[in-house]
């Protein structure tokens, strides 16, 4: 199975990254339209983008400014069971974040578009919590 894997470096506290990716704010200030959830083992998040993508997920590990995992339960098709993983290291002036998006059952068009998202919306993320730039959700895609 292919994983989609980043890793890299944001200027800021890993219990600031861990909010951001953890929280239904946090996730709407770069991924998400409006998101909701606890970062509980066992709890749901609500993903919603819009009407056609009301994902939800559930939580799976949640380990305050180290880690943060959930598991896709409704999603599109290719997107069900797979699993976003970010992990992070406190390294001197920032966090070292690494990104897992796995349990892809191949390397389909719509993995290797996910693949180029990710990286997309991750850097929106790093540019948020390094410079407080926040771009609107319908513009996401062109940032």
């Amino acid at each position: 199975m292919p994983d989609i894997l980043h890793d890299f470096f944001i200027k800021a506290t890993p219990e600031k990254v861990y909010e951001m990716v953890s929280t239904g704010e946090g996730l709407d200030r770069w991924w998400t339209k409006r998101a909701s959830g606890e970062p509980m083992a066992g709890r749901e998040f609500v993903l919603w983008f819009s009407p056609q993508y009301d994902w939800r997920a559930s939580v799976t590990h949640a380990q305050r400014a180290a880690s943060f995992e959930i598991v896709m339960t409704r999603s599109d098709d290719d997107w069900h069971g797979t699993r976003i993983r970010f992990d992070f290291e406190r390294l001197d002036g920032g966090t070292r974040v690494r990104f897992a998006h796995s349990g892809w059952a191949d390397a389909s068009e719509h993995f290797r578009v996910s693949s180029y998202c990710w990286a997309m919306y991750l850097r929106l993320l790093k540019r948020y919590l390094e410079k407080g730039e926040t771009v609107e959700y319908d513009h996401r895609d062109d940032a």
